[in-house]
């Protein structure tokens, strides 16, 4: 029993430090938050901060990673509930559509688009993202050269540019002033570039 309650504590703090840095994060961005404000917000110590995540970093690295996770399987889910997820361009347009949507959250923009590789640093972002979007995009990509349906390209390199094109849309879409015209433009052009990738069928 004293076991299973520190356990329950300790899940306990985590949400509460990852729930208040999550809410703040969004709303002010990382720069403008103290780790004082967070663990206030918490309810808890500046030492269960430490204990659990190190300092601000930790926590922000964590709450990206959940946010991260939560958008990819968003997007995933999104593909699979294709009447046929091996059909290339309706998995493009599903999961861009997805991706596009996603980019209207407000901790999606400050967190994962803003802050994200400010924070990281350039080298360990992309380490993340090849978890994230940028591994399901090389996967994808993947998989399409290996049955013949894209054209054979430098594979990482095409799945790098794709995910900036793709995040770059996302971008236009948060601070469009008509997000939803922003967003029906993004599609339509993401999916006219992506598209020209496709091979066309082959004739006998």
């Amino acid at each position: 029993m004293p076991r299973r309650s520190q356990e329950d504590r300790s899940r306990t703090t985590r949400a509460a430090l990852e729930d208040a840095g999550r809410r703040l994060f969004t709303e002010r961005g990382y720069a403008g938050v103290s780790a004082e404000e967070i663990v206030a917000e918490a309810g808890v110590t500046r030492g269960a901060l430490h204990h659990h995540y190190g300092d601000k970093q930790g926590l922000f690295i964590e709450v990206l990673e959940k946010l991260e996770t939560e958008n990819t399987a968003m997007i995933a889910a999104a593909i699979a509930g294709l009447p046929d997820p091996a059909d290339l361009i309706a998995a493009m347009a599903a999961g861009l559509r997805t991706f596009l949507d996603v980019s209207r959250r407000p901790e999606t923009v400050r967190i994962a688009m803003m802050d994200g590789p400010t924070v990281l640093g350039w080298e360990h972002w992309r380490d993340m993202e090849a978890r994230y979007g940028l591994g399901m995009i090389t996967a994808a990509l993947q998989g399409a050269v290996d049955a013949g349906l894209v054209a054979p390209v430098p594979v990482p390199v095409m799945a790098q540019l794709i995910l900036s094109a793709v995040t770059e849309a996302g971008m236009i879409v948060a601070h469009a002033e008509d997000p939803d015209t922003a967003r029906a433009e993004a599609e339509q052009c993401l999916m006219l570039l992506i598209s020209g990738l496709v091979r066309a069928p082959e004739t006998d």
